[in-house]
């Protein structure tokens, strides 16, 4: 939900500026977005959103995630867990591995929200 702020008519206008109405985000919304951003600008988290990206289906194990990146199975488990509590990929355990999936929608409503900040109006 959005807070509306009335545009100021009654303000002296100057040349160059006109007011207009602008809409603020909740600031949970704000904090939500912080959250999901916060979790994408980890360099091997987005690495690991692109192996993931790549196995067929868009869902690959752990056990193939390591080894690209050169870092330890535990620290891609903990970026991992990141990522799928920020609702990028889903988990799905499969016997003792844990296995993968992109969420295509929350990456594209992602890229939408941050597109709307160009244009916030539209």
């Amino acid at each position: 939900m959005t807070i509306t702020l009335p545009n100021s008519t009654s303000r002296q206008q100057s040349t160059c500026c006109t007011p207009t109405e602008t809409t603020i985000p909740r600031p949970a919304e704000s904090r939500d977005l912080a959250r999901r951003l916060k979790a994408l600008s980890d360099p091997t988290r987005l690495q690991l959103l692109q192996l993931v990206a790549a196995h067929p289906g868009g869902r690959a194990c752990i056990c193939d995630l390591a080894e690209p990146l050169g870092v330890t199975q535990p620290t891609v488990s903990h970026h991992m867990k990141l990522l799928a509590e920020s609702g990028f990929v889903t988990r799905e355990q499969q016997g003792k591995w844990a296995h993968y999936t992109i969420r295509p929608e929350a990456l594209n409503d992602i890229g939408q929200r941050l597109a709307s900040l160009s244009h916030p109006c539209s």
